[in-house]
């Protein structure tokens, strides 16, 4: 840009150039400052509902307005002030009414301590609310029939930020605004539960809310019981994209690879073994692409949907029943994991299988409804007993006094310790379908795969990518795409005739599990995923095996058990069936 075109406007005293930021407040933030908001989330639509991010803005006649800087749009030669004593009277002003509005058990919410209200409030002294409160009587119950999340209708600030992540995202409107006025509140149709309507799980809802009103279902505790139970062996996995992500709650950047100290956290919690869901995540890839390249020489269910995640498979079960053929029938890594673990431990670790008890650690809300699918019981008893979620995690560490950063690193336990880099970029949109590009090449030619990095379905943005490969004069198309808006897309595409693709990789959250719902909140920062990202692509990189089936561990468990991949144990252990649940089947499990 020359100096003649150069946009500038003045804040806080300072010269800030500004070019195609879509509000005024993106520029504040971009000149290293910030102001209090609720409502806004960089990658939702602008709302200005909360009136926190509000500023004085000085025109160059020397008029003046209060504006909400979410919905302003930058000018140039423009002044702005962000805590005048009009300003900061208006945000206290706001607190007061919300907190006048909002039940007040910050002590046993699950949400305190990370909550944006109880922050504001403690930021600007708010310790006199001059409004009177909403009469307990009239507060409405806590819905906890969801197996992912809880909802708290009092603890709701009308942000909206729920409202837009679900029809945004996924285009599903689960939740939405009912009544008028003082009567105003946010609820699924019709105010049924949550859980008896078609929410697939995903959590995007709860990584946006600014307070307790949605919050992750706790279950820290049955684990803690399982742990303290002397009686069990407690087994844990970890999924890719935690590795990436947990330390953000000990002070780590985003993407830093914490594997090793996770493990000795888990190690001086009490788990007896460690292992790691890349593992299975090759497992899966194993499979997956061998299912694939049946299917390419038949020509039947073709293309081939990924089955990973648990909200992408259960949005087709409801609203495209009639897709779940194309489905693949492998397991989630998750999945496969747990009854691996079940068969073989008695084996390598002369453990009882009645005695074993699987813990999942996941990014993933819908994890916790996916493990509760009958599916993947066994003899009455679940395959994965428990699903933490990473923040869940977090709190287990702070609980048990560990200082994660000063943990001496550990190795987790094999021989279910062995993963390629294929296993671990999984947890990114598109890795899955890398991953098993990967191995499918070298299955069905037999040649080794030199240029393994496909960089064009990478990316947190867009989040629809596409990409043609040569597999020895077959041209095979691949799609990836995350959030049920673009899958809707990509489904209306195969419905209408006009699919070019073999391949539909899916993930129900923007930028794939390095977002999950049960990660560290990343909302306010749209850098962050594809700073997690990128630090599953490092470890891919820096790993000296990077396909799947060339894992020795997972060699071995073909020559020991498994016999080959899509044979018949392999379909007995690790594959499934999905189905048509129109008729809202498992909404409440």
């Amino acid at each position: 840009m020359t100096e003649e075109n150069k946009k500038t406007l003045i804040i806080e005293g300072k010269e800030v150039e500004f070019t195609n930021e879509p509000n005024l407040l993106e520029v504040i933030r971009k000149a290293g400052m910030n102001v209090p908001t609720f409502c806004y989330r960089p990658d939702l639509t602008s709302f200005g509902a909360c009136r926190m991010c509000v500023v004085e803005v000085e025109y160059p006649n020397g008029r003046k307005i209060i504006n909400s800087s979410c919905t302003m749009p930058p000018e140039s030669n423009i002044k702005v002030y962000l805590n005048t004593e009009k300003v900061r009277r208006i945000r206290k002003t706001v607190l007061e009414l919300l907190l006048a509005n909002h039940k007040k058990e910050c002590l046993t919410c699950e949400r305190s301590g990370d909550c944006e209200l109880q922050k504001y409030s403690q930021e600007y002294n708010v310790k006199q609310i001059r409004f009177p409160d909403k009469p307990e009587e009239t507060y409405l119950p806590v819905d906890e029939s969801s197996p992912s999340f809880d909802r708290d209708p009092e603890k709701c600030i009308l942000c909206g930020a729920c409202v837009r992540a679900c029809s945004e995202f996924q285009g599903h409107s689960v939740l939405g605004f009912a009544n008028r006025g003082s009567k105003t509140l946010v609820q699924p149709m019709n105010g049924r539960p949550i859980g008896q309507v078609d929410c697939i799980n995903c959590g995007q809802c709860v990584a946006v809310c600014p307070t307790g009103a949605l919050s992750i279902k706790n279950e820290t505790d049955k684990v803690w019981d399982l742990i303290n139970n002397p009686d069990k062996v407690v087994a844990v996995q970890i999924a890719p994209s935690v590795r990436v992500a947990l330390g953000e709650m000990f002070g780590l950047e985003p993407g830093e690879n914490s594997i090793c100290l996770i493990n000795a956290a888990l190690k001086k919690i009490g788990f007896d073994y460690v292992f790691d869901t890349n593992f299975s995540a090759d497992l899966t890839i194993t499979e997956e692409a061998t299912e694939f390249l049946e299917r390419l020489k038949s020509g039947e269910n073709l293309p081939i949907f990924t089955s990973c995640c648990p909200a992408w498979v259960k949005y087709l079960e409801t609203a495209h029943p009639d897709m779940v053929k194309h489905l693949s029938s492998c397991k989630s890594p998750m999945g496969m994991m747990s009854p691996v673990l079940l068969e073989l431990m008695p084996k390598y670790f002369n453990v009882p299988r009645e005695k074993i008890s699987v813990v999942a650690i996941m990014p993933c809300t819908a994890k916790k409804y996916e493990c509760k699918r009958p599916e993947f019981y066994k003899d009455g008893k679940p395959d994965t007993e428990v699903v933490l979620t990473t923040k869940e995690l977090g709190k287990m560490i702070e609980a048990a006094g560990i200082d994660f950063k000063s943990l001496c690193p550990e190795p987790n336990d094999s021989p279910f310790g062995e993963y390629s880099g294929a296993g671990t970029i999984f947890g990114a949109s598109g890795g899955v379908a890398e991953a098993a590009v990967r191995t499918a090449y070298e299955y069905a030619t037999g040649e080794v795969l030199n240029d393994i990095d496909i960089k064009e379905i990478r990316g947190t943005s867009p989040r629809s990518k596409s990409v043609e490969l040569d597999i020895k004069g077959t041209k095979v198309v691949v799609r990836v795409v995350s959030t049920m808006i673009e899958a809707e897309k990509a489904l209306k595409e195969i419905k209408d005739g006009t699919a070019n693709f073999q391949m539909l990789e899916v993930m129900a959250c923007p930028g794939g599990c390095i977002n999950g719902g049960g990660q560290p909140r990343s909302c306010d920062d749209s850098t962050i995923k594809g700073r997690r990202a990128e630090g599953l692509y490092k470890e891919d990189r820096e790993l000296p095996i990077r396909k799947s089936h060339m894992n020795p561990s997972l060699q071995k468990l073909y020559n020991e058990f498994l016999e080959h991949p899509g044979s018949h144990k392999s379909h007995e252990l690790l594959h499934t069936k999905y189905t048509n649940r129109f008729d809202g089947s498992y909404r409440d499990i």
